[in-house]
């Protein structure tokens, strides 16, 4: 198309030599700024891979004169975070849970460190905000089925609850009175757990059930209803639900039981991380004061 080339009059740009229907593209070159830019990024492309990983391989990558990596870079962060935590770290692993509260300083520190495990840990279950849900504990209320000061706490997230690869764990199996009961005799329990409970007034169907109460679940949630911690036993005189206060649900937790389980996190997280998440809980509303210790005394005749 040599021979077809030739400099449009109106421009005073040559064309690139092919016509169609009279029509002739020009050539018009690039802008000087383009062309820079163009052979600018090539330069610099060819820097970042000698000096940076680019090029993949068959089970890796050229690591580049720099050998970096965001997985390096990532390790040196965390290296450099925990040299930085080391002495609170070490100091949280020197203390027993029951003494933190006496340090106000390095129990903020774990109140600190165990609301960011939370976030990992325990929000799948309880929720971010630790309001829990159906099934999962409200951590923020005042309503513990094993307890709710530091040591109880931190008992339970070491252990877990009905762990049945682990002797320690926390354990408790409320019957599934299906069998036991009948459909009408279950039907008074409901009545007699919805009147102490304040959902319904006194009947005859509540007062039969009363009676049923006292044989069958007060040797766990005690005569009152108001539970038993050793047991796990929730108190039932109370408005707070597991898995729900309406007569339906209660009939279905009596008729087929309930067995929650919590993981224990022992085998998880190191016990630094567990006295952060125990001191964490204990801090968002319903932590209660650790229970008096008891002296023994010997009493003279």
């Amino acid at each position: 198309m040599a021979e077809n080339k030739h400099i449009d009059p109106a421009t005073g740009t040559q064309t690139v030599g092919h016509e169609w229907d009279g029509i002739e593209e020009l050539d018009t070159p690039m802008p000087r700024w383009w062309v820079i830019s163009y052979w600018a990024t090539i330069i610099w492309a060819i820097g970042y891979v000698i000096i940076y990983p680019a090029i993949p391989m068959l089970n890796s990558a050229t690591t580049g004169i720099w050998n970096w990596s965001s997985r390096g870079q990532f390790a040196q962060e965390i290296q450099a975070e925990t040299k930085r935590r080391a002495p609170i770290t070490a100091a949280l692993a020197a203390i027993s849970v029951n003494q933190l509260e006496a340090k106000p300083a390095l129990l903020q520190a774990a109140i600190e460190g165990g609301r960011a495990a939370f976030k990992v840990h325990c929000v799948q279950c309880h929720g971010s905000g630790a309001a829990g849900s159906k099934g999962y504990p409200n951590l923020n209320d005042d309503d513990w089925l094993w307890g709710g000061d530091l040591s109880a706490i931190h008992l339970t997230l070491t252990h877990g609850i009905r762990n049945p690869d682990h002797d320690e764990t926390r354990s408790s199996q409320m019957p599934a009175f299906g069998g036991v009961l009948t459909p009408a005799e279950i039907n008074n329990v409901v009545a007699h757990v919805r009147t102490i409970s304040g959902q319904q007034k006194l009947s005859a169907a509540s007062t039969k059930g009363a009676a049923l109460f006292a044989t069958n679940c007060a040797i766990c949630h005690s005569f009152d209803g108001k539970g038993l911690r050793e047991f796990g036993a929730p108190n039932l005189t109370d408005q707070i639900w597991l898995y729900g206060g309406d007569a339906n649900t209660i009939r279905a937790t009596i008729t087929k039981s309930r067995s929650g389980v919590m993981p224990r996190w022992n085998n998880r997280l190191n016990p630094v991380t567990i006295k952060m998440l125990a001191a964490y809980v204990h801090s968002l509303g319903g932590g209660e004061a650790a229970p008096p210790v008891k002296i023994a005394t010997n009493v003279q005749p």
